[in-house]
């Protein structure tokens, strides 16, 4: 895998490694703790980059994002508001929500802590997420005065239904890791502990299966999320259409093999 102990100009506050030597999972760390990971526009853009990077790397079959120490992201450091709130919009190259949508990988989200605000935003942006049982997902906006640009207004509603997400967002009350589990927003609930043994045991076995048909089922579901049920299912039929028409004889002998190496009550 690519990917090294740190990007450019990060200052060392996003970090990329393998999940352990020779891993195909890469572990992004949001690596701010006396801040409890709080963004700056530099670091924004860094996650942006690390992602986009991660897209790109065939060594790299899944992706977790943590966060270092008490928090997994505060949201935007409020110090520097106006310099990350004023480019974030018109920017995709520089909006790590945006690269993590455009990332075919799957991304695992290990929540410990709190995930404020813009926080909560990048955790909407994961494909699953593991939780702590310390985990808080937290929406301020409407306390700050601050409007949302990375989707949490529109996501959220369609995650945990609209009256449970205009309660959430209005009165900015926390949803807990139990809270986030039965309301579907939350895959795993672990200790603190253990969060980010999980997410990497979760991507693991994501990587251990066909590397290209991950990437279409991921882009399957995520697209089909956008429209409804008979676009949807249409839209599966047009892709297994073209994924099948593409296929070769051998690589259709290839899944007959490995098919009946997994014994007779195997089924397609």
């Amino acid at each position: 895998m690519a990917a090294s102990s740190s990007l450019p100009d990060s200052g060392d506050l996003i970090l990329v490694e393998p999940a352990r030597p020779g891993s195909q999972v890469a572990v992004v760390t949001i690596n701010r703790p006396d801040a409890l990971n709080a963004l700056t526009r530099p670091m924004m853009v860094s996650l942006a980059a690390a992602f986009r990077r991660l897209d790109a790397d065939d060594g790299v079959a899944a992706v977790v994002l943590a966060g270092r120490g008490r928090s997994f992201c505060s949201g935007v450091d409020l110090k520097a508001a106006e310099e990350a709130f004023k480019g974030d919009v018109n920017d995709p190259a520089a909006n790590p929500v945006t690269q993590m949508e455009l990332c075919r990988k799957p991304i695992v989200g290990a929540v410990a802590g709190f995930a404020v605000t813009a926080g909560f935003e990048i955790a909407l942006a994961c494909d699953l997420l593991v939780a702590g049982r310390s985990a808080k997902f937290l929406d301020t906006h409407a306390k700050v005065g601050i409007f949302p640009s990375w989707g949490l207004s529109q996501k959220l509603s369609r995650f945990i239904g609209p009256n449970r997400a205009r309660e959430v967002s209005l009165t900015c009350m926390p949803i807990t890791a139990e809270m986030g589990e039965k309301w579907g927003l939350v895959n795993h609930i672990v200790e603190d502990s253990q969060v980010l043994s999980k997410a990497i045991e979760v991507a693991e076995a994501i990587a251990r299966n066909n590397r290209n048909l991950v990437i279409l089922y991921k882009s399957v579901i995520n697209d089909g999320l956008q429209l409804d049920m008979k676009h949807a299912r249409a839209l599966e039929k047009e892709r297994a259409t073209k994924f099948y028409s593409d296929m070769t004889k051998e690589q259709f002998a290839d899944m007959q093999k490995f098919v009946q190496g997994r014994g007779s009550t195997s089924k397609l």
